[in-house]
């Protein structure tokens, strides 16, 4: 197991990923949507990356490579069956609260409770994190207002549109201003103004200093907004490094296709 570091040693390295494994139990059904016989799945294999300050790092991958669950990893949603990593030089296994205090996690699947309002719900989670009254105030405002949500500050969850309310989940996951961002499939579902907000803010984000780990499909949202990129098929990292680095003189999605047919062992 890694020894944990403090952040001032790590110079850069925001987040860094040592061998992390899961695993996850198949149940009968499950075991017949994956054509196996097998009861046990291996999500996650051995996954080793960092990502740098100031940065935003893409895992990049097909449907079921692994890519949702690093970042839940990394998120403290879930423990590694073994290995570590580590965020601001805390680590996910031995200080998940360290690492919740300094990231801001987002997913399509969040589900926020339809009785409350983004004004309630903003409330209450900058109270959970401990964000003063008057800071969170200057927050909301700041926050509501750049993403249109002060006219809708009083309505009820349930009654948003889909749009504003992926705006809601994000702002309600950087609440308390966290140094590292981590976006799972940050654009899924959104309609194409909403997914131009969401993508023009991680912009804004990095250009404050923040690093942004992101998991997409979308071989464009990585040409548009990674520095450096992580291609995983079958839970292992194929290819990691600066964008330009892994795309050899080509654009993302031809590379990554030879990458994944290279890993499959089929013909180029």
């Amino acid at each position: 197991m890694a020894t944990q570091m403090p952040f001032k040693d790590f110079g850069e390295e925001v987040v860094r990923a040592e061998n992390l494994r899961k695993t996850f139990t198949l149940s009968r059904k499950q075991q017949r949507l994956e054509h196996t016989d097998f009861a046990r799945k291996v999500a996650v294999n051995g996954l080793s990356f960092s990502a740098q300050r100031g940065e935003i790092y893409g895992l990049l991958g097909p449907n079921g490579a692994g890519k949702t669950t690093t970042l839940r990893m990394l998120s403290t949603l879930i423990g590694p069956d073994s290995g570590d990593a580590f965020v601001c030089g805390h680590s996910v296994v031995r200080e998940p609260q360290k690492v919740r205090d300094v990231i801001g996690f987002m997913t399509s699947e969040l589900k926020l409770e339809g009785f409350f309002t983004p004004s309630y719900l903003f409330d209450f989670f900058g109270a959970m994190h401990g964000v003063e009254k008057e800071a969170l105030s200057a927050r909301k405002k700041e926050l509501f207002g750049r993403f249109g949500i002060d006219r809708f500050a009083e309505v009820k969850v349930r009654d948003l549109s889909t749009g504003m309310l992926q705006k809601v989940s994000l702002v309600v996951a950087i609440v308390h201003d966290p140094a590292v961002v981590i976006f799972d499939e940050p654009t899924n579902g959104l309609d194409v103004l909403t997914a131009k907000v969401v993508t023009d803010f991680l912009l804004e984000l990095k250009a404050m200093g923040k690093s942004i780990l992101l998991s997409t499909h979308i071989f464009s949202l990585v040409e548009k907004l990674c520095d450096r990129v992580g291609i995983i098929i079958d839970g292992k990292m194929a290819a990691d490094g600066k964008l330009t680095d892994v795309c050899a003189g080509r654009n993302i999605e031809d590379r990554f296709f030879e990458i994944y047919r290279a890993v499959r062992g089929e013909s180029v």
